[in-house]
C-alpha cells in the first residue's frame, strides 16, 4: 500500500512531436541568445549592492554595525546570465548529443534538464527582483535563492516520484509552491514598507514583481494541468511545449523590464 506502480513503458515520440519539439527548443534557445546579446551590447552598466550587518555585541543588544559593502552586482550583466542559461538548456536539448535522451524523457512526461536550469536561472531572477525592491542584504539574497531553488527541485521531485503511477502523488507539487511563495511574500513586504515610507518606488519595479508572479505562477498551473490530465494537457508534449513558452514568456518580460526601466542609456 502506498507503493508506486511498475514503471509503464512510454509510447516514443511521434516523428512529426520530435520535428516540432527539436525546432522549438533550437527557437526558443536562439531566441534566448540573441536576447542575452542585446542587452550586454545595449545597456548601460548599473550595479546595485550587496551588503552585510554584523553584531557588535551581545545577542538582544541591538548593537549592529554596518551595512558592509560585500560587492556591486552588476543587474546587466545578470540578466545577460538567465538568458544565457536557458539559451545552453534549450540548444543543448536540441544537439544531437542530447537529443535522443531528451525526447525519451519528454515521452515519459519528465525533463530533468529543465529542472536544472530553472534552478539556477530562475532563482538568478528572484534574486535580481528582490534587489530591485530594495533588498540588499546578502544573507537574504542567498536565502531568497535557496527556498526558489528547492521550489523548482520540489517540480523534478514531482516528476520523478509519479513516473508509472496511476494515482498522483500530490505532495511535492503542494511543498513546492509553499516554498515558492516564500520569495514572493518577501519582496511584496519588501515593497509595500518601501513604498509606505518613502512613497518613491518606481512603477517599473511594482510592474516587474506583479509580471514575473503571475508568470511563475503559470508554471505551477502548467503542471497542474499536466497531472490533471485536463483537455491537450494529457500530451505530455502539449505541456513540454508550454513550459517552452513559458521560459521564454517569463525571461523576456523580466530582461526587458528591467532594461526598460534602469539599463536603457540616456
Amino acid at each position: 500500500m502506498g507503493l508506486a506502480a511498475p514503471e509503464r513503458a512510454p509510447s516514443p515520440l511521434e516523428p512529426q512531436a520530435r520535428k516540432r519539439l527539436l525546432r522549438l527548443n533550437v527557437l526558443v534557445g536562439l531566441a534566448h541568445l540573441g536576447q542575452a546579446l542585446l542587452i550586454v551590447a545595449l545597456a548601460k552598466p548599473v550595479s546595485l549592492p550587496v551588503d552585510l550587518t554584523y553584531m557588535r555585541g551581545p545577542p538582544g543588544a541591538g548593537r549592529y554595525g554596518g551595512p558592509v559593502l560585500l560587492f556591486d552586482l552588476r543587474i546587466d550583466l545578470a540578466v545577460a546570465a538567465f538568458l544565457a542559461l536557458a539559451a545552453i538548456d534549450h540548444l543543448a536539448m536540441a544537439s544531437p548529443w542530447a537529443r535522443a535522451w531528451y525526447q525519451a524523457n519528454v515521452a515519459r512526461g519528465v525533463n530533468p534538464a529543465r529542472w536544472w536550469e530553472y534552478s539556477i536561472s530562475a532563482s538568478l531572477m528572484v534574486v535580481l527582483i528582490a534587489m530591485l525592491a530594495g533588498v540588499s542584504s546578502a544573507v537574504a539574497l542567498v536565502a531568497l535563492f535557496g527556498v526558489n531553488a528547492a521550489m523548482i527541485l520540489f517540480g523534478l521531485l514531482m516528476e520523478r516520484v509519479n513516473l508509472g503511477r496511476e494515482r498522483v502523488e500530490w505532495r511535492p507539487f503542494l511543498f513546492g509552491c509553499v516554498a515558492g511563495a516564500v520569495p514572493w511574500v518577501a519582496i511584496g513586504i519588501q515593497l509595500a514598507v518601501s513604498q509606505a515610507q518613502t512613497g518613491r518606488i518606481p512603477a517599473f519595479v511594482f510592474a516587474i514583481f506583479f509580471t514575473l508572479l503571475l508568470l511563475f505562477s503559470s508554471f505551477a498551473v502548467n503542471m497542474w494541468l499536466q497531472y490533471r490530465r485536463i483537455g491537450p494537457w494529457r500530451d505530455p508534449v502539449f505541456a513540454e511545449r508550454a513550459y517552452l513558452w513559458l521560459s521564454l514568456l517569463a525571461k523576456s518580460a523580466l530582461a526587458w523590464q528591467v532594461y526598460a526601466g534602469a539599463l536603457a542609456g540616456g
